[in-house]
């Protein structure tokens, strides 16, 4: 008899039409007299906007519209909102400096959007946005953390000191710092978790679509999540209300995250089929998604552990300066806090631990969750670690773990940073992984 219910092999539904090529993407969407966006994006990573002539990409074959930032703040459009707050540790809200749809007086990273060009065909509006005039000023620029707060650095935004979102932290400083100084033995651990560029099969793309008759809007996008998309564009951005917005998301074509988030992409092509009154459709280019859509990971830590003298992890103190990129993402400053630092207990019975997480603005693309999100970070992070110990202390790398696992009777358990885990049994499944491969005859 066919078992059934949990733990049951289930077999995929929906392959055959993906293997056989009837797959519905965004970009498989055309609306009826449908228009092309190609957006002109910033090759500088940090320079003032003096001006932006458009009178000849507008007087181009086919160009219907030329929008730049000036026209979005005409109409008091929003800029994209931050859908997580994150408080300091003396209570204060993080910094959340403005995200504008559109560049307005500053471009702050390579790919930044300064204008919009409309035309009949894609390739039309593309050869006009070649003929945009931009006159622009270089600032100086930061790409990684510890330039960003090095003193006298750039600052990404004018009122931003520091370069600082935010700074957090989770755990008890006091209990870890006493374990530190009792302690037989600290092993230290600098480690850069290097940023990532998502990569999904499908670009990214977008139709907006206003019907005249109802006034009601319509956005087919690249989406893991449209409901999300529907409130922060209707609600903060667009400022259309709910019932008169629909956001549909066909098949996405790959993500794993980087496809979540409310991108500027989507706005502008909403509100500009609302201005020409007719849909618009935009589609990345695979070089282009490369410097527009959200990457992952970035950070710098120094993580240490404090020991006795038979090896048992006695306390974890880790510091992290976390890359958000020029402006905040939808989740960004979630990642690496609740997401992260929660993680960092692992599967280890650490009595203490205490985590900093400072968040810091830079020249660069604006980073969120990508594959796990924050958690891959942690567990990277402890890993490497606990083999540092083991080549410093010359304990075998099996034993150290096993000396120090969270035992099966020992659940559920409350780790040091917030969660409790219901259950586990790692003893076993680090058994299972050693026959697996080998490991004994590797």
């Amino acid at each position: 008899m066919a078992f059934e219910g949990i733990g049951a092999s289930v077999r995929r539904k929906e392959d055959v039409r993906f293997l056989s090529g009837r797959g519905h993407y965004t970009d498989d969407i055309n609306r009826p007299g449908q228009l092309y966006a190609y957006i002109k994006r910033s090759d500088r990573p940090h320079a003032r906007i003096n001006g932006i002539d458009t009178k000849a990409a507008a007087a181009a074959p086919g160009v219907v519209a030329v929008f730049t930032g000036a026209d979005l703040a005409a109409e008091e459009i929003g800029g994209l909102p931050c859908g997580w707050q994150i408080h300091n540790k003396d209570g204060s809200p993080m910094a959340e400096p403005p995200h504008p749809v559109l560049a307005i007086g500053k471009v702050r990273h390579v790919g930044d959007p300064i204008a919009v060009v409309i035309a009949e065909t894609r390739q039309q509006a593309k050869d006009a946005a070649e003929l945009l005039v931009l006159d622009l000023t270089d600032l100086p620029a930061v790409a990684n953390v510890r330039d960003a707060i090095a003193p006298g650095a750039s600052r990404v935004h004018d009122d931003v000191a520091d370069n600082q979102c935010y700074d957090w932290h989770l755990g008890d400083k006091a209990l870890v710092d006493a374990a530190f100084a009792s302690a037989a033995k600290v092993v230290r651990l600098d480690l850069l978790n290097n940023r990532l560029i998502p990569n999904a099969m499908e670009p990214r793309a977008a139709v907006g679509e206003f019907d005249t008759s109802s006034g009601d809007f319509t956005l087919y996008t690249t989406s893991q999540n449209p409901h999300v998309i529907r409130l922060l564009m209707g609600a903060f951005v667009l400022h259309i209300p709910e019932n008169k917005l629909r956001v549909v998301a066909p098949d996405v074509g790959g993500g794993f995250g980087s496809k979540i988030y409310h991108y500027a992409e989507e706005a502008i092509v909403t509100w500009a089929s609302g201005k020409v009154r007719r849909p618009v459709k935009w589609t990345a280019e695979r070089s282009e998604s490369f410097i527009s859509d959200a990457h992952g990971r970035d950070h710098d830590s120094v993580a240490e552990m404090a020991l006795d003298k038979d090896g048992h992890f006695l306390a974890l103190r880790v510091n992290t300066i976390c890359n958000m990129g020029a402006y905040l993402s939808t989740f960004a400053p979630a990642v690496p806090t609740y997401l992260y630092a929660t993680l960092l207990a692992g599967v280890y019975k650490t009595p203490a631990i205490y985590v900093e997480v400072k968040a810091v603005f830079t020249n660069t693309v604006p980073v969120d969750a990508y594959r796990g999100a924050g958690r891959p970070e942690a567990s990277f992070l402890l890993e490497r670690l606990v083999d540092a110990i083991a080549q410093d202390t010359g304990i075998d790398r099996i034993e150290l773990r096993r000396k120090n696992f969270i035992p099966a009777d020992a659940f559920p358990y409350q780790t040091p940073v917030a969660l409790q885990y219901d259950s586990g049994d790692y003893e076993a499944t680090l058994k299972g992984a050693l026959l697996a491969s080998d490991y004994a005859g590797f």
